[in-house]
């Protein structure tokens, strides 16, 4: 149960105020059925968490934890340099 609570919670804080909920938003504004925009982007969420779940799952089996803990920020850290600067 803890793992369900810290996974909705991180994932909920992650996704606020970023380009998929943007995206959502100006989809909401410009149609008037706000539930199919809600449902598509429900499904959209889930279906990429199933991937992300997934890879996750199998990379971890070939690729030690710590290894994909120091490349992920890595990929952030770049990632953010990469928008400060503009050139993303």
């Amino acid at each position: 149960m803890k793992t369900l609570i810290m996974t909705f919670f991180l994932i909920f804080l992650a996704e606020l105020g970023d380009k998929t909920q943007l995206a959502t938003m100006l989809m909401a504004a410009k149609t008037k059925s706000i539930w199919l925009v809600f449902i598509g982007s429900v499904c959209a969420l889930a279906a990429s968490s199933l991937l992300g779940v997934l890879a996750g799952s199998l990379i971890t089996k070939y690729i030690p934890e710590s290894y994909i803990h120091y490349g992920s920020g890595i990929a952030f850290i770049i990632i953010g340099i990469l928008l400060v600067s503009g050139r993303l």
